[in-house]
């Protein structure tokens, strides 16, 4: 099965979060609500190092994805 690169999820346990998805390597977790990302990766060492300079640019692509998915449904 093929997934889209992020999905946009929300719990009811949890009403005010707001979850993106990254299913693509290296997956993770973000909520919107406070900005904190959840890694679903081991990394060594060597990983941990292009991890800290991809982070940035891959939130930045979350946040535009949820940027561009409300911005459909205010259409």
């Amino acid at each position: 099965m093929e997934f889209p690169k992020f999905l946009l999820g929300d719990n009811t346990d949890y009403p005010t979060a707001i979850f993106i998805v990254h299913t693509e390597y290296p997956r993770f977790i973000i909520n919107l609500e406070n900005d904190e990302v959840e890694w679903l990766e081991d990394f060594t060492p060597e990983d941990q190092k292009e991890l800290d300079m991809e982070a940035e640019n891959l939130i930045e692509q979350a946040t535009a994805f949820y940027d561009r998915e409300v911005s459909r449904y205010e259409d």
